[in-house]
């Protein structure tokens, strides 16, 4: 069971993630979490930065789906500049929504990443579901009071994680 918890890849922001690899390996679509993964939980709009990778990627050939826990308002607001797909009370770890985005990005398991900062969410979503998992640090601690409680069995859990792959 702690094994559905673990990412497949651990980096420090959506900066540091090798996209030209997952190209190479066969990926072509992207999952993407907002609230502190992308920008702060409190941050409406997707900065410069942001909106620059969203359309590398693009360039590269990646499809590209925003699921959000968050509400409707919330998810609609943000990806305004972006034009995404995007679904909103994704509901994760259920993977309900993220099989949903596979079938509007026209992405099967193999090809498909879903990225995020949550554990309990994100990673335990993309693993249940067979896709590749990429947990990044989240951008803040300023966060919503249900998501800090999670946080102290996450690193719990990054503590394992990183003794076993060592690093």
């Amino acid at each position: 069971m702690l094994k559905k918890l673990f990412p497949d890849t651990y980096v420090d922001s959506i900066h540091d993630i090798d996209y030209k690899k997952l190209y190479e390996e066969g990926k072509r679509g992207l999952i993407f979490d907002i609230d502190n993964t992308l920008v702060p939980y409190d941050v409406a709009h997707p900065d410069d930065k942001i909106i620059t990778l969203f359309e590398e990627l693009k360039a590269l050939g990646f499809k590209i789906c925003l699921a959000s826990n968050n509400n409707k308002d919330r998810v609609i607001k943000f990806n305004e500049r972006l034009k995404l797909i995007a679904i909103h009370k994704a509901l994760k770890p259920f993977r309900r929504n993220l099989r949903k985005a596979m079938y509007l990005m026209k992405t099967k398991k193999e090809e498909t990443v879903i990225i995020g900062d949550q554990i309990f969410t994100d990673v335990l979503g993309g693993n249940r579901l067979g896709i590749k998992t990429i947990l990044v640090v989240p951008i803040q601690d300023k966060e919503e009071w249900i998501t800090k409680i999670k946080r102290n069995t996450e690193r719990k859990i990054l503590d394992i994680y990183q003794k076993r792959s060592g690093k």
